[in-house]
């Protein structure tokens, strides 16, 4: 079935937030949601998320889902506020586990914090099949860019993430904790595996210069020109490609208090005594 799909850009972190529902029905799953950050000055502020909030009001849609395909290391998640105002169940892969755990050592977080997903309203087991209203919908693991990557199969659409980029960008990065190219070829490969009219939607998208932001393409579309992975390209050749140009990349502006955050689900730190909430700097060490 044909997935309604309304997308969000963020310019601030190139992200794209999509609210899926299926047409004449009223559920509808929210994607990879943003809380604004301003990081010079340390304050949060709900401005993308309420432009989704008015969004899903003026169409008398009803929240089943919030999804989140990985803990993004480029923008905070409104997962609980969005949840707070519309209600439904966050919801992120099982591996998610894993990158607590890594990160709960990285920012020596309070010993009370849980690195067993629990913060989660749900944890996708790989392949778990759901619903969306009549929209059939499966949880895909996709890991490379990290352990716990998702794509979300939502009737004839699937939500890829970071794992793919715009033909013209090419793949995400691996070289996160956790992350490996050669784990990410082989995702991407099965996912370039579907029919070639599969719509494929971005997180994320980083556009060369001339070219405004963009967010969908096809499965057939990205298997002919891909800048990293089109058709042709063996494992061994992407991996060094990908080894090579990790090693150059500065890493994102907002991943120190952005990891911090969506690891929570989106919850920010509890509050210190003095009741102000802090995030952690770890110095030298990435």
């Amino acid at each position: 079935m044909q997935a309604n799909i309304q997308p969000f850009f963020d310019p601030a972190t190139w992200t794209i937030t999509y609210v899926v529902h299926q047409q004449g029905r009223p559920e509808c799953a929210i994607i990879d949601s943003v809380l604004d950050y301003d990081h010079k000055a340390g304050r949060t502020s709900s401005d993308s998320a309420d432009k989704v909030i008015a969004f899903v009001r003026s169409q008398g849609l009803q929240v089943q889902w919030i999804l989140e395909t990985h803990a993004h290391a480029d923008h905070l998640s409104a997962a609980p506020y969005l949840k707070r105002e519309l209600g439904g169940r966050i919801a992120v892969g099982k591996e998610i586990r894993q990158v607590q755990q890594a990160f709960k050592q990285l920012f020596h977080l309070e010993p009370d914090f849980c690195s067993d997903g629990s913060q989660f309203d749900h944890l996708f087991e790989p392949g778990e099949v759901f619903s969306i209203g009549g929209l059939t919908c499966k949880a895909l693991h996709v890991p490379g860019h990290t352990p716990a990557d998702m794509a979300y199969q939502i009737g004839d659409a699937v939500f890829v993430g970071d794992t793919l980029f715009m033909p013209d960008v090419g793949t995400a990065r691996c070289d996160f904790p956790g992350g490996d190219a050669h784990t990410l070829y082989r995702s991407v490969r099965t996912l370039l595996e579907m029919p070639a009219a599969t719509r494929l939607f971005m997180c994320h998208d980083y556009p060369p210069e001339g070219r405004a932001p963009a967010w969908e393409t096809t499965v057939g579309q990205e298997r002919q020109s891909n800048i990293h992975l089109h058709d042709g390209v063996t494992e061994a050749q992407f991996v060094a490609m990908r080894k090579a140009r990790d090693a150059t990349l500065p890493m994102p502006v907002l991943i120190l208090p952005a990891v911090q955050v969506n690891i929570r689900a989106g919850e920010l730190p509890p509050p210190e005594a003095n009741g102000i909430r802090y995030l952690k700097i770890p110095l030298n060490a990435i």
